[in-house]
């Protein structure tokens, strides 16, 4: 029986990135969902993960296909269904599962470092060596977590990655590279203009993509093998 990945993107723009050939090469069926447009599922039965990804909207502005989320990753907790969230879709997470997301003091745009907890170390990030992680981030947003969540990462501003239950949310982006990141300056020109960031702290820097996207390999081989 073939194997189904259930993706929902929630803009055009954000989409799996270097994950999607990962999951093609160990043989999943990707179905991919544009949240505003299409019916999202309200059961997580049928498939083996899913993955909400990013997107500028606000889980606070209470938008019915945010709700409709919600509701699916609720159901894929219940169910133990392992499910992914990248930065709005860790926020829906968050607040799925009892949590509250609302604006931060300061957006956090560009390449940042992050801390990796000792409870990651058999989680997602298993196998990361350095404490600290210099990752890709475009965010606003962040959450306070119910007392449930598992931190796996942080930043000097805010919670970064945590688990609840069978579902991961991961505030920053591990599966970008060069290409979707020059899209976003360009989708997203005018919140770089408006937050006056200059480029050079957006474009990676020489290793960063590869040194991402081992990241990303090693996040995604944590996260998949609960699906084989």
């Amino acid at each position: 029986m073939q194997r189904r990945i259930l993706s929902v993107q929630n803009i055009a723009c954000e989409i799996l990135g270097t994950l999607e050939q990962m999951f093609r090469n160990d043989g999943f069926e990707i179905e991919t969902i544009d949240a505003q447009s299409d019916p999202v599922p309200s059961s997580s039965v049928g498939y083996d993960a899913i993955v909400i990804l990013g997107g500028p909207m606000a889980v606070y502005d209470s938008l019915p296909y945010l709700q409709r989320e919600q509701d699916l990753i609720r159901d894929g907790i219940k169910n133990n269904t392992p499910v992914l969230g990248v930065c709005l879709g860790s926020q829906l997470i968050a607040q799925a599962a009892g949590g509250r997301v609302y604006k931060g003091k300061e957006k956090e745009i560009g390449w940042h470092d992050v801390y990796v907890t000792p409870a990651s170390s058999n989680d997602i990030f298993r196998g990361v060596t350095d404490r600290t992680m210099r990752v890709f981030q475009w965010h606003g947003d962040t959450y306070d977590l119910p007392a449930n969540a598992k931190i796996l990462a942080y930043s000097d501003l805010y919670p970064q990655a945590f688990r609840i239950g069978s579902a991961v949310g991961i505030q920053f982006h591990l599966e970008v590279d060069r290409l979707l990141i020059e899209s976003w300056i360009q989708e997203y020109r005018a919140e770089v203009s408006a937050e006056k960031i200059k480029l050079e702290s957006i474009l990676p820097a020489p290793g960063d993509v590869e040194q991402l996207a081992a990241r990303c390999r090693l996040a995604y081989s944590n996260f998949s093998r609960v699906l084989k």
